[in-house]
Order: structure tokens, then C-alpha cells, then sequence
């Protein structure tokens, strides 16, 4: 019988109760004031009765409330998705492919992209962000790129990208639309961390704006929604409407949540109403943040400098991306410093930064204890180092982008008689599993995939920096999943 201090529910309430302060999704950052609707979500908590329409069917209520969602976005249609933005990527590929055909994916997908092109068999082939410098950030995903990779593959089927990444970094889309549509094939783009895009104009454009044909967007990443909540969004007739609802009645959990659908309902009615006053604010209160921390000597804030170098079209000012680069301290030791020390919790680190997420949910308070702290934190480092050179680094490049050499598809991979190895002998095997951090969730390698010298050096260094690898079967992460040789 669990404790009532073991119980989660009870760990949960005690979180909530202390000082710890979340720069990480969801959006609403435990704001009581934007959650006063659902004091008891029991009440509202029903099953497909009479009158409230069917998710998988609709005619009724739920079909008022997407298309006006729609118009909301300027979407030609608009779905609500109750099992994140990863069933809606799953549905995107899979109305956009064919069986075991071939799509055209940015490296940096998140692995439910991974997992669609597991589950329908396809080859990929990738395109690459840029990479920002020595800072081992991955920047953007040139057009030309994309055109580059559609020429010399006519198989390709469709064209998927991230934009904005988990940085923040967004890429020219209008550009990959052209690209792809002059090729005659569609584009999907996982902007699962730009809802928010559509209602401030400090923000960048959405891709939805841009000649995307299907969006995904996380309303629970940047907005207030319950976690576990987002939209799929089409435009024009690439990609079929029938199709994709056909495969998001297959990936969607078949009793969908009325608390969810009424969040996404709820946020999307708020966001279009008061909450574009309130973006005004928070846009406010961000930029004098960021104006404070651009005076750090030591520690370095991504910012819009870096607009038109390394792909980089436009840049999101909610992600707060502090760089390490320039002290002594990894991404865990500042992610960890943060933790510890000042109770706050970014969203993720990586081998030389952290990310933390600001929304509207933000309080004051919070931004003043995040400024003070990376401003006390600063002065307590080394002195200034000489200005880096932000040239672009192939080395980085391997690091954060890896370019496999690919010996088999993931579904082969995957699929193949396996057999475990010690990493440090893995070098010149084919890896029959996934390799990630997470988050965000980008694979180091995947299965099919050679591992390269550089990989498997990468994978045990951000083991010995206490970065979160994940894929690997064997829970000490000693050993890797490998394809038996014949």
C-alpha cells in the first residue's frame, strides 16, 4: 500500500506548493489565475452522450468549435488533438506517403517522426540544419537544401521540417514551401512549440501563413492548455483531408478527453480575446528580461543577432538559451546550478546550454528570480574570454547533427536479429535501436544506421556530462542493441 507522501497526486501538490519556479512547458506554469475554469475537472469530465458529438465523427459541437478554431488560425481545417502533437505527426506522414515509399525529413525531427517512418516503412532521407558556430547549437534548414535533396531523389513523397526548433531557431518556410511545391510535393511542419505565433506580432509567422500544407502545433508547449494537448492544422489539397483524419481516428485514443478538448477550446478562445492584450504584456516583460541579460560577460544570450547567419530566418523570444560556451561550466553543471541553488527548473540542457520556456503564464516574480540569478551566477565566473568566432564548425556539426551513413531502413533496423554490445566496441556496427536525448528527442543515431566513431564518442560524452540518454535498452547505458552480422 503506497504512503500518502508516495502517492503522486500527493508529490504533485507538494511540488506545486514549494518555490521551485518552472521555465518548462506546459504553458499555463501552474497559474491558478488562467485555470479557474476547472476547479473540479470531474465536472466536465463526460463520454460521446447525446448532444456533445463524437472527436472520430464529428457533426455537432466539436465540428462548430474546429471550424471556428480554423478561422481563428486561417486554417482551411483544424483538428483537435488529444494525444499530443505526436499523433498528429504520426497522421500527417502517413496521409502524405506511401507504403514504404520515401520522405524528405530535417535530421532534427522529433522521434514521433521517426516512429511514422518506422511504422509505414519508409526511407529517409534527410536534410540538414546549419550549425551555429562553436556554440554546438543547430541553427537553421536552408531552402536551397531542400531543393538540392528534391532534385536529386524524384521518389520523394513529401517534406517535413521543424520550425521553431527547441531553441527557438526558425527557418526560412516560405522558401521550403516554394522549394517543395515546385516539386510538386507537400510540406509538413512540426511547429509544435509556435502556437503562440499567431496571436502577437513580436512573434514570428507561423508556418501556416507560409505555404505550409499541414501544421502541428502543441497548444500545451507554449499556451495555457493541459499537457497532452495540440492541433493539426491543413491548407490547400496536397495533403487529403480524408486521409488524414482516416489515420488520426487511428492514432488518436478512440475515448477521447472532453477535459482536453475543452482546454483546447478554452485556451484557443482565450488566446483570441484577452489573451492577445496579455501577449502584449508578457512581450513587454520579455524584452526587458532579455535587454537585462544581454549584459552577461560570461554565460551568452541566443538573441537576434544571429538572424540571416546559419539558416537562421527569424528567432522565437520565448526560448531563453543561455550559452556555456564562453565559461568552464557544461549545460547539466548550469541546468543543474539553476536546480539547486535557485529553484529553477528549465525546460532542458544540452552539452553547452540550457533552454527555459517563458509564456503568459509567466508571473513577475518569476522573471525577476531567473534575471537575478543568471546575473548573480555571471558575476561569479572567470573573467570575460576573447569573443568567439562563430565560424561553422564540422565537429559541431557531428556532435549535434549527426550524418549517418544509413545501411538499412529504421523499420530493417529495428526489425533485424539484434544482439547487445559494449559502446565502447559498437564502433563500425549497424545500431538496431535509437539513441536520444530527451528532451527534445532528436536521435544521435538511429537503427539502420552505422555507428560512426564520431556517434559513439558523442553518445559517451553526453553520458559522462549526466545529459539524459535515452533508447538504449540496457538501463546503465553500457551496452547497444547492434545488428547480428550474417
Amino acid at each position: 500500500m503506497l504512503r500518502q507522501e508516495e502517492r503522486l497526486v500527493q508529490q504533485l501538490r507538494d511540488y506545486s506548493a514549494s518555490d521551485y519556479y518552472p521555465f518548462h512547458m506546459p504553458g499555463h506554469k501552474r497559474n491558478t489565475e488562467l485555470g479557474k475554469e476547472y476547479n473540479n475537472p470531474f465536472e466536465i469530465d463526460i463520454t460521446e452522450i447525446s448532444g456533445f458529438d463524437n472527436l472520430h465523427h464529428p457533426e455537432g459541437i466539436l465540428k462548430r468549435s474546429m471550424e471556428w478554431a480554423a478561422s481563428v488560425y486561417g486554417a482551411d481545417k483544424t483538428y483537435y488533438l488529444v494525444n499530443g502533437s505526436s499523433c498528429g505527426l504520426l497522421a500527417a506522414i502517413f496521409a502524405a506517403t506511401e507504403w514504404g515509399g520515401h520522405i524528405l525529413m530535417s535530421r532534427n525531427c522529433h522521434k514521433a517522426a521517426y516512429n511514422g517512418v518506422f511504422l509505414k516503412h519508409l526511407k529517409a532521407d534527410y536534410v540538414y540544419p546549419q550549425v551555429i558556430g562553436n556554440l554546438g547549437i543547430q541553427g537553421g534548414i536552408l531552402p536551397e537544401d531542400v531543393e538540392d535533396m528534391l532534385a536529386s531523389d524524384p521518389e520523394i513523397q513529401a517534406v517535413l521540417v521543424v520550425s521553431p526548433t527547441y531553441e527557438g531557431i526558425v527557418s526560412d518556410i516560405a522558401g521550403i514551401a516554394e522549394a517543395a511545391h515546385r516539386y510538386g510535393k507537400p510540406l509538413i511542419v512540426d511547429e509544435a512549440h509556435g502556437a503562440h505565433f499567431a496571436f502577437g506580432k513580436e512573434f514570428p509567422r507561423s508556418a501556416l501563413e507560409l505555404g505550409a500544407d499541414v501544421v502541428i502545433q502543441s497548444v500545451h508547449k507554449t499556451l495555457p492548455s493541459f499537457t497532452q494537448t495540440a492541433l493539426l492544422h491543413l491548407r490547400g489539397d496536397r495533403v487529403r483531408a480524408e486521409e488524414v483524419e482516416r489515420y488520426l481516428g487511428i492514432f488518436q485514443s478512440s475515448s477521447p478527453s472532453y477535459v482536453f478538448m475543452a482546454g483546447i477550446e478554452n485556451c484557443i478562445y482565450y488566446m483570441d480575446g484577452r489573451g492577445r492584450r496579455e501577449m502584449e504584456h508578457f512581450s513587454e516583460r520579455l524584452l526587458s528580461l532579455r535587454t537585462a541579460l544581454r549584459e552577461m560577460n560570461h554565460l551568452l544570450l541566443l538573441d537576434r543577432d544571429l538572424i540571416g547567419k546559419f539558416g537562421i530566418f527569424d528567432m522565437d523570444p520565448v526560448k531563453i538559451v543561455i550559452s556555456t560556451e564562453r565559461t568552464n561550466l557544461t549545460g547539466a553543471d548550469l541546468d543543474g546550478i539553476l536546480r539547486e541553488r535557485y529553484h529553477l527548473e528549465m525546460e532542458m540542457c544540452g552539452a553547452d546550454h540550457v533552454v527555459g520556456i517563458t509564456s503568459l503564464g509567466d508571473r513577475e516574480d518569476g522573471f525577476q528570480r531567473l534575471e537575478a540569478a543568471l546575473l548573480e551566477l555571471d558575476g561569479r565566473l572567470n573573467e570575460k574570454v576573447e569573443d568567439m568566432d562563430l565560424e561553422s564548425s564540422l565537429e559541431w556539426s557531428s556532435k549535434v547533427t549527426s550524418r549517418p551513413e544509413v545501411e538499412m531502413t529504421i523499420y530493417e533496423g529495428t526489425s533485424a536479429p539484434a544482439e547487445p554490445v559494449l559502446l565502447e566496441n559498437s564502433v563500425g556496427r549497424v545500431s538496431g535501436e535509437f539513441v536520444y536525448i530527451y528532451p527534445p528527442g532528436i536521435p544521435i543515431v538511429a537503427p539502420g544506421e552505422m555507428l560512426l566513431p564520431s556517434l559513439v564518442h558523442t553518445i559517451e560524452e553526453y553520458q559522462q556530462m549526466g545529459l539524459s540518454v535515452q533508447g538504449l535498452k540496457d538501463p546503465a547505458g553500457k551496452t547497444i542493441q547492434v545488428v547480428k552480422r550474417p
